[in-house]
């Protein structure tokens, strides 16, 4: 059985600025949250709160990670509000930074 057997559905996302990995399966969050942040960054949402969960760390580990080379990423923190380390909030770069570094965001859809 193949993930279209399983998900024969695209999923569409809200692209408001956050992104709860928790309904999502692991191996896929690096990238989710790639497309998510370049979709973000496109409709210029600046700033991306990223529900990991706290766990074992696991999810934490993977998506700092991407964040620390991500091209749209100009900075991230673990969240001050009530979740503490169990969501990161992502500081993404405005347009005119990431041309400047030859980068642009993707193409706008999230998906398969």
């Amino acid at each position: 059985m193949n993930d279209e057997t399983l998900f024969p559905e695209k999923i569409e996302l809200p692209i408001e600025g956050e992104l709860d990995l928790h309904t999502f399966r692991p191996q896929d969050a690096a990238s989710l949250v790639d497309e998510y942040l370049r979709v973000c960054a496109e409709r210029g949402i600046y700033e991306v709160k990223i529900i990991h969960g706290k766990g074992k760390g696991v999810l934490l580990h993977t998506v700092q990670a991407l964040l620390r080379k991500h091209p749209c990423v100009m900075n991230f923190t673990q969240d001050s509000g009530h979740s503490g380390w169990g969501a990161t909030t992502a500081y993404l770069k405005k347009e005119p930074e990431r041309k400047k570094e030859g980068r642009s965001p993707g193409n706008g859809m999230i998906g398969k």
